[in-house]
């Protein structure tokens, strides 16, 4: 995966094509890069839901903005992306509250047993469940709520350059997600195929990455599955953008407050990606923010 040079950075406010009706959602947004998105949003005039798997937490995040003068563009919804049921419910819920009408998903969940400090894969299965199963149902359940319109609708996965094809050592399984014509029953066996490594206990010899691995293949299928997506739904033909963003160090809880940046600059350059004037709008692509300053992207 070859970074490319180029990254499309117009100035949002001349480029602005949305207003207070645009409806975006970001999962995971009552804390870190997910709060801080929903802050820029609001603060850029779109009507934003933000969920959380925690209720209490959820609206003690709303509650934060609303004294911070954005009652009007903030909302909150219950969603446990792990929890097909609560994915269901939360689709009905968009549904009944907004209806057809969301124009941008950010999927900006992280499992909560990611560890930065070790290499264990204990929680391997939880870990899929949100970073690749969860957004994949997620995107199944609001496919219909999508709005068809000119602006063009946007998928944007917050992802991890650990995700990238450069660390899987296992050549076969490179070659098979480097397939242009990739399918999503592909991806999902390639899933499968390392969870069964790791219950069988041979996942170190088998040529998964080698640091933070579950984690690490979780963004890995997320990333394919992104690029099949945004094959199939290509917004020359159904007014669908897939992308993928790597915020790169970013000081939250994950990485216990260290990084090189905060979550408002992380935040800050997601904005500027999900909100590209429709022109300007590729799909199926990586973006990476390596440094404060500058972006790297790629084919996912």
């Amino acid at each position: 995966m070859e970074p490319e040079q180029h990254f499309p950075s117009p100035s949002l406010s001349q480029t602005r094509w949305w207003s207070k009706e645009t409806v975006a959602v970001v999962t995971g947004g009552n804390k870190g890069i997910g709060f801080s998105l929903v802050k820029r949003f609001a603060e850029l005039g779109l009507s934003v839901v933000l969920t959380a798997r925690d209720k209490q937490r959820g609206e003690a995040a709303l509650e934060t903005l609303k004294q911070q003068g954005f009652s009007d563009y903030v909302h909150f919804l219950l969603l446990d992306v792990s929890d097909p049921l609560s994915i269901s419910t939360f689709a009905s819920s968009f549904r009944a509250k907004f209806g057809p009408t969301l124009d941008i998903l950010v999927y900006n969940e992280v499992e909560e047993n990611s560890n930065s400090n070790s290499n264990s894969v204990e929680h391997a299965e939880s870990v899929m469940r949100t970073n690749f199963y969860g957004p994949k149902l997620l995107v199944e359940a609001l496919l219909p709520l999508f709005r068809c319109s000119s602006s063009i609708t946007r998928v944007l996965n917050i992802s991890s350059r650990l995700g990238s094809l450069n660390k899987m050592r296992n050549r076969e399984i490179k070659k098979v997600l480097e397939q242009e014509d990739l399918s999503e029953e592909e991806v999902s066996v390639v899933v499968e195929m390392f969870l069964g490594d790791v219950r069988e206990g041979r996942w170190k010899r088998r040529g998964w990455p080698a640091y933070w691995t579950d984690y690490a293949v979780s963004k890995l299928a997320l990333n394919a599955y992104s690029r099949v997506l945004a094959k199939r739904y290509s917004y020359q033909g159904s007014g669908l953008s897939v992308n993928c963003f790597c915020p790169g160090f970013t000081q939250t809880s994950m990485t216990k407050g260290k990084g090189t940046h905060t979550p408002d600059h992380a935040a800050a350059r997601a904005a500027t990606l999900a909100l590209l004037p429709p022109h300007l709008l590729p799909t199926g692509k990586f973006f990476s923010l390596r440094t404060t300053t500058s972006f790297l992207n790629a084919k996912l």
